[in-house]
């Protein structure tokens, strides 16, 4: 038989990673809404010309198309912003302006893989549609320096550019531009003179580049995220090499990155204000930003940042079957147990041995155990053990929800 696995690319998530996934979508979620953001989901399938063409060269070329069975030419979803596009041209007349959307949903690229990247993989994306102003830009990287602190990061800061600034020169060259923090100036030069720039204007036009002052939209904006409480230097910062790969961006661009690894990139975003218009017919500006969840998540493993916050899905009791006879104590004492709020987990094969019960729960990490033998359900009390001491106690049922369901009660007891 052929070993059993998945597609290169495509990963499932077991309850310990699936719970620090959820962990961080809730936090994210709490601080989108917490800034005006409303949810939005969209298919994962869409048509082709839809998707086609608004990502340039690569992202036509990494995109999972495909003929359904009717014969429709049909795309997986590339990433949340054209599908944005779509919802805003379709239902403008239903949507407030401007709309405030937030969209946590997977998407499907056929990358090669490695470390940080996948084939299907989560976007968590934030967008404000129907507005030209600075100050919607300001809030999307508001919300998005809120979110990353309330995660536990510290030195995270958004790296800022205006693409208007490259006006009038090759996107050939952009591209290098866009890569040199992370190749290197020699690397850099390289590609410039590979890609077709003569020698001699190659130092030059780097200089240039890295000399270019923030436009006025820029000082614009600094000026409204300081008003927020950010920093300059520190929440945020002016880089002009920042071009940001996809052909829809118009203006305003943002990276967010790591001031002590300026190569680790963790979100990223821009103004892209002709979007819409392709599908709406009509000029519709917007700006938004997406995270880079997987790559999120990994940075956060690397650094300890998931709490203890992050096992509160565990079930906190187990409570065993001692024998057949005694299933009926144990089914109440579970429901009750649920019905003041404690996550309980109700043991099912009620012919398993005690110690094999006991077993189950430490290898589950459930923190307590409740046993009901047959003298405990005379007296209507329980042992309740603590499996990481090995402690017991002999409590009635009001004192076992009662210590349960205290916030100080610890794994120490």
């Amino acid at each position: 038989m052929a070993e059993i696995q998945n597609l290169k690319g495509f990963r499932d998530f077991l309850p310990e990673s699936a719970r620090k996934r959820q962990y961080v979508i809730d936090i994210l979620r709490g601080v989108f809404e917490l800034y005006g953001f409303e949810p939005l989901e969209t298919p994962a399938l869409e048509y082709e010309e839809i998707l086609m063409g608004k990502y340039g060269e690569e992202g036509n070329k990494l995109m999972y198309r495909f003929t359904d069975n009717g014969e429709r030419r049909v795309a997986l979803r590339y990433d949340q912003t054209v599908p944005l596009a779509r919802v805003v041209a379709q239902y403008g007349q239903e949507l407030p302006s401007p709309f405030r959307r937030y969209q946590i949903q997977p998407v499907w690229r056929a990358e090669n893989t490695q470390r940080g990247r996948y084939r299907e993989f989560l976007q968590c994306d934030i967008d404000i549609t129907g507005v030209n102003s600075s100050l919607a830009d300001a809030e999307v990287i508001a919300c998005t320096l809120t979110a990353v602190k309330n995660l536990g990061f510290e030195t995270l800061c958004m790296s800022i550019n205006d693409r208007t600034l490259f006006e009038g020169i090759d996107p050939k060259y952009l591209i290098v531009i866009d890569k040199l923090p992370k190749i290197g100036e020699e690397a850099a030069k390289k590609e410039l003179v590979e890609r077709g720039m003569s020698q001699e204007k190659v130092d030059s036009f780097i200089q240039k580049i890295q000399s270019l002052p923030p436009s006025e939209n820029l000082r614009k904006l600094f000026k409204y995220l300081n008003e927020m409480g950010f920093e300059e230097n520190k929440d945020f910062v002016f880089n002009p090499l920042i071009v940001r790969g996809l052909d829809y961006y118009t203006s305003t661009i943002f990276e967010l990155v790591d001031r002590e690894n300026p190569s680790l990139s963790l979100a990223g975003g821009g103004r892209y204000d002709n979007l819409i218009g392709i599908f709406a017919g009509q000029t519709i500006p917007a700006t938004g930003l997406a995270f880079g969840f997987d790559r999120l998540l990994e940075t956060m493993e690397d650094r300890g940042l998931f709490s203890n916050g992050t096992q509160n899905a565990t079930p906190r009791v187990l409570v065993t079957i001692f024998s057949p006879q005694q299933v009926e104590k144990s089914v109440e004492i579970s429901s009750s147990l649920r019905e003041s709020g404690i996550n309980t987990e109700l043991y099912t094969d009620e012919n398993t041995k005690m110690e094999k019960q006991l077993k189950y729960a430490d290898k589950r990490r459930i923190p307590y155990v409740v046993i009901i033998g047959p003298e405990e359900a005379a007296n209507n009390n329980v042992v309740l053990k603590n499996m990481q001491s090995g402690e017991q106690e002999n409590l009635s049922f009001d004192q076992l929800i009662a210590s349960l369901a205290s916030p100080g009660r610890t794994l120490q007891g």
